[in-house]
């Protein structure tokens, strides 16, 4: 039973696991091991973690700490991860608390239809991340300072200035064709797919302008054909990079605009 200075933590929710469980050895959040709730044929995924933590005041200043938020983050993966080996779970977002179990079955029976529907859809299905970048180089298309020669006058400037502009539009253009050709290709192997925002290159710390950044919900038994596509692509245009994750929990169609077959634009 949970005591008094503990929450629930909730993780995910799924169907019953069956003879299917989870690895003995799991710890998650706060190093608690994961339990189960069910409640009508749901089953939450739970752990406790110490309310001094995670009471409504603690935890929106924790938040605010990327230490902490970048350790819970990872615990709560660890634990998805696992359930994503024996199920196919509709993950819940970070830092979902409750009092005790029974304000986990409430939860249970308000979003039960909501819950039912999404895990349907996600039965049998992984998510896979594709991101296509523009690499520094050919973003710049700048020759090196020491191999350009002194402009002979202003107006060799002003040229050499509007050769080097056509040369960025022109990877532009390339890359955003590339980048569509791309997701139309993934999407027809896909049941849904998302269009998230561009990442942010200070902020997700790799190199490149992000020009493609999408989920895409593909069965399970497709999902080799779908990663050699991906694959067969990674050297077809120079200067372009191209970046494959997961397969995932369903993170990006948990939601009820995640419907199948849906597609949301940024």
């Amino acid at each position: 039973m949970t005591r008094r200075s503990e929450l629930r933590y909730v993780y995910a929710v799924c169907r019953p696991l069956g003879d299917a469980p989870l690895q003995a050895d799991l710890t998650g959040v706060a190093g608690a091991p994961p339990g189960l709730v069910e409640h009508h044929g749901l089953v939450a995924v739970v752990g406790d973690v110490p309310e001094r933590d995670f009471a409504e005041a603690p935890l929106r200043s924790h938040l605010e700490d990327l230490d902490w938020l970048t350790g819970t983050a990872r615990a709560h993966q660890r634990v998805i991860a696992a359930l994503s080996t024996v199920t196919s779970p509709l993950p819940l977002r970070l830092a979902t608390v409750f009092r005790d179990d029974s304000g986990v079955r409430t939860m249970l029976e308000q979003e039960g239809d909501r819950f039912r529907a999404a895990l349907d859809r996600l039965a049998g299905r992984v998510e896979w991340g594709v991101k296509v970048y523009v690499e520094e180089e050919a973003a710049a298309a700048e020759p090196a300072p020491a191999a350009e020669p002194a402009a002979a006058s202003g107006r060799d400037y002003l040229r050499r200035r509007r050769a080097e502009r056509a040369a960025r539009d022109d990877t532009w253009q390339r890359a955003e064709r590339f980048a569509q050709e791309l997701h139309d290709e993934l999407s027809g192997q896909a049941a849904a797919t998302r269009i998230h925002p561009p990442q942010n290159p200070e902020l997700a710390r790799t190199s490149g302008r992000n020009v493609l950044n999408a989920a895409y919900l593909v069965g399970r038994s497709a999902s080799e054909e779908f990663v050699e596509t991906v694959d067969a692509t990674k050297d077809r245009e120079p200067g372009l990079r191209v970046e494959l994750t997961g397969p995932w929990a369903g993170y990006s169609f948990s939601g009820p605009e995640g419907a199948e077959g849906g597609e949301e634009q940024p």
